[in-house]
């Protein structure tokens, strides 16, 4: 395992800042002009990447769940229908990758399934991501470990043993692993924060968190805990239409997300105590006694 991982041209790992991934997944519900506007959005937040979700429907639904009715924005339809009106095709990701390009901003996608990988494939993503529903799926995580690319596994929803046999499977390319609840939203004393140390422990490889909480507390805990990576879902109103949304910040949250982290980052300096120039006068005008000189 790698200590430090480079996604496009940041390096993530001890003693880098840490890497900002803003997850539209679906939350564009199948609308190419809302997916421009988180694109806009965590563009201007300052947020190192946007992920997106790529699937086949056909594939990755239930067959129990297929033909299940359900209202939506666009009438009645099958789930099965549902989830292909959510997908985008190769016009929409071409569009996607020019438009990040234009915005100076890097994307990539978790894949769920094997055709998935190979579309997404196509547009050359800085890395892939097995998102937590797939961690049990051995023929995609080799599929990913194949490219050689950087690999991010959530660990949602799993076992230790299920965490262990998957990163077991990943030989060849470079591995992120990140903690996280899969529930939408989790409330705060399922998000068991601590197993960010405990998978420190365990993987000399980067460590992030991917929260699916409602607000930001948590994610600067995470942070002060030491991840490299934080992954959080961006919508543009939580009350919209979506299975996600609800679990996801809004646009003047990320801004905050990211201008609180770089605090958080900056405030847990380097362990090593020092007395900085700015207490020096603080120390002629308080203390009485002094026995030892002061060292900046």
């Amino acid at each position: 395992m790698q200590s430090e991982v480079t996604i496009g041209k940041s390096r993530v790992g001890p003693g880098h800042p840490v890497f900002i991934v803003a997850e539209i997944g679906i939350n564009h519900n199948g609308d190419m002009a809302i997916a421009k506007k988180l694109i806009d959005v965590a563009a201007a937040a300052g947020v190192d990447a946007v992920k997106f979700q790529k699937r086949e429907p056909d594939i990755c639904v239930p067959e129990d769940q297929k033909q299940v009715m359900r209202e939506t924005p666009w009438g009645v339809m099958s789930y099965l229908d549902y989830r292909r009106r959510l997908e985008f095709g190769r016009r929409e990701y071409a569009e996607i990758d020019r438009y990040c390009r234009e915005k100076g901003i890097i994307w990539f996608a978790s894949c769920w399934d094997l055709p998935s990988l190979e579309f997404i494939d196509k547009f050359d993503p800085v890395c892939h991501k097995v998102a937590s529903a797939n961690l049990t799926d051995d023929d995609l995580i080799r599929a990913m470990d194949k490219r050689g690319k950087p690999i991010i596994l959530s660990t949602g929803m799993s076992t230790w043993e299920e965490i262990e046999h998957a990163v077991a499977l990943i030989r060849h390319s470079p591995l992120i692993i990140t903690h996280n609840t899969s529930t939408y939203p989790c409330p705060p004393r399922e998000l068991n924060l601590k197993m960010i140390t405990t998978l420190k422990k365990r993987f000399a490889c980067p460590i992030g968190y991917s929260g699916h909480e409602v607000g930001l507390q948590t994610t600067y805990a995470a942070v002060a805990l030491g991840v490299n990576l934080v992954e959080r879902h961006v919508t543009l109103d939580r009350h919209m239409w979506g299975s996600d949304h609800l679990a996801s910040v809004e646009s003047t949250g990320l801004f905050r997300l990211v201008r609180d982290i770089r605090i958080v980052e900056a405030a847990l300096g380097d362990g090593i105590k020092r007395v900085y120039e700015s207490e020096l006068g603080n120390m002629v005008r308080l203390r009485r006694n002094r026995s030892f000189a002061a060292v900046n």
